[in-house]
Order: C-alpha cells, then structure tokens, then sequence
C-alpha cells in the first residue's frame, strides 16, 4: 500500500482492516477513513447485561464501552456510518469526523418492476394462490432474532391462510428449521440478485426481527422493492422503514410482531402498493450513497491542501 500512494485508504472492519490501515502509517494515503457497520456492542454485550444486571446498568456499562471508540477510530480523518442512531452513538462517545450516509440500494435490480406473478405462484408453493405470501432475508445469528419473526408468523397463521420464505444462511439455520412452524420454507442463500429482488417484489410483506441493525440493507431493498416492511423499532431500520406503507412493533416482542402484520395487512391492498411503490422513490441509490462519500473525500484533500483541518458537518 505504501508503494501505490493511494489517495484513499478504507477500514470496513474496526478489527483487522483498522488494524492495517494503520500500520501502514500515514504516508501510505491522503485520507483515511473508517466505516461502521456493526453495533457491536448493542447487539452483543448490552442484551445479556440487560438480563442479568436490568436495562439501565446495561446502557451505563454500554456507554462506558462506546466510549473507547474514540481512541479506536482516532487515526481516520472520518468514520462513515449509515444510520443516524449510530452516528449519535459515536459522537456522544467523542468520535470526531462522523459522516452520516445511508447506504444504497441498487435500484435498477430492486424496483417494483421486479414483481413478477410466476415468482409469486413458485413462492407460494402448493399453497393456495390467494394465501398471503411473507419473505425475509438475512443471515442466521442469534442476533438476527428470527425466533421473533418465526413465532409472530405462528400466531398469524392461526387464523390466516399464509406462507413465510425465508433467504439466507448462517449458523442458526437448521435450528430454526427444526422448530419454525407449519407454512414456513428455507430456500437458503440467494446468489442471483435480480431473483432475489422479484421474490421480495412479489411478496404481500417483509418480515424482519433484529433491533440491532445500523442501516438494514434488506429492509431498504425490500422498500426500494415497493413491498411493505414490518420491522422491530429499535436499531437503524426504523430510519428505512416508511410508516405510510409498513408497520414497526415493540423490539424483540412476537405477540406485538404479529399484531403489526395484522395491522398492515387490515389496510386496503390497492392503496397500500401504491403508497409502497411511492415510497421507493424515495430510497437512497448507489450513485447518491457514492456521491456523498466521494464529495467528503474531495473536501478532506482540499483541507489538507489548504492546510486547514477539516471538520465534519454535525
């Protein structure tokens, strides 16, 4: 990396990508820059203090974690984060250069010219055509918390016609498989994007059960999609969600999940696709995310031309 004399130089893990970021030592770029993915410590060190030691000296043992952060990130000239709730969490913990960009969504893949009626028949299976089709996507960790999604689905499938389709893969998937309830499918990890894009356009709703999320990448595909979303309030994807055409629940609790997706699926079908399809309009692109990171990189190398020390907009 020294030999190359990039202008930019990017850490997309707080581990090891950091780790040699900096250890090739300032002369290897212009700028330096960090990007926050994970909230590593509201999904894996406060939930299990919470239990044992109750909400409130969990969120103080948090914040005293948070707050090493800022040596952590101290060698980039700015840290990018996705999501408005991460960046607050950084800055009250005295992180400096802290970017706000939500990521973007390939729109031209993800868009509701995706839906397709033959994916929605292939979806539904052996099910009747007019049951109602869930997807979700996403991998299996414990902290993806599809015991809360697979459980509200339960209780709506008592008294409705409905098939849940599950994408994805990790550690947790045959446990779930052995216990999901009846109407439920794994079609494991979606390599094609665009089959991926129309299964989630065909689809009456998203379902998505982790509150620990920084941005949501699924749930912002699913919306850039045009198909309503109900998702936990807590975490980065209450920022994608649009409350014109999806539906929010109190975070881990699946009585409160399936009272949501009964909620949205009360609304009239036809004005809620259409508020749906207005909403991905709206979702951030590739080219917008691109665009912003690329002007904060123009701005940093013109400070330090000039000499000035730059400073990220609040």
């Amino acid at each position: 990396m020294r030999a190359e004399h990039v202008d930019v130089l990017e850490a997309h893990s707080p581990y090891l990508a950091a780790a040699a970021i900096v250890a090739c030592g300032r002369q290897a770029a212009r700028v330096r820059t960090a990007f926050w993915h994970a909230d590593h410590v509201g999904a894996y060190v406060e939930p299990p203090l919470a239990r044992w030691l109750g909400p409130r000296a969990a969120g103080a043992i948090g914040g005293q974690m948070r707050r090493a952060f800022k040596r952590l990130l101290a060698p980039f000239d700015a840290t990018f984060v996705a999501g408005r709730e991460q960046a607050a969490h950084l800055r009250r913990a005295g992180v400096e250069g802290v970017v706000h960009v939500p990521f973007g969504v390939d729109v031209t893949t993800f868009s509701p010219d995706a839906r397709r009626e033959s994916m929605r028949r292939e979806l539904l299976g052996d099910a009747d055509p007019n049951a109602t089709l869930f997807v979700g996507a996403g991998r299996f960790a414990f902290e993806k918390r599809w015991d809360v999604v697979l459980d509200a689905f339960a209780r709506v499938r008592a008294h409705r016609d409905a098939v849940l389709v599950l994408f994805g893969d990790g550690p947790e998937r045959e446990a779930r498989e052995r216990t999901a309830p009846a109407g439920v499918r794994f079609v494991g990890f979606e390599r094609d994007r665009a089959r991926l894009a129309s299964a989630i356009a065909s689809a009456d709703a998203l379902l998505h059960g982790c509150p620990y999320e920084t941005f949501g990448m699924g749930i912002a595909e699913a919306v850039a999609c045009g198909t309503p979303v109900v998702a936990p309030d807590a975490g980065g994807v209450t920022e994608t969600v649009d409350p014109s055409c999806g539906a929010v629940y109190a975070a881990l609790d699946s009585s409160a999940c399936a009272a949501a997706i009964e909620r949205l699926l009360a609304r009239d079908p036809a004005e809620l696709r259409a508020r749906a399809v207005d909403a991905s309009s709206r979702v951030c692109t590739e080219s917008e995310h691109y665009g912003r990171v690329l002007a904060t990189y123009d701005a940093i190398i013109a400070a330090k031309a000039a000499g000035r020390t730059w400073k990220a907009a609040s």
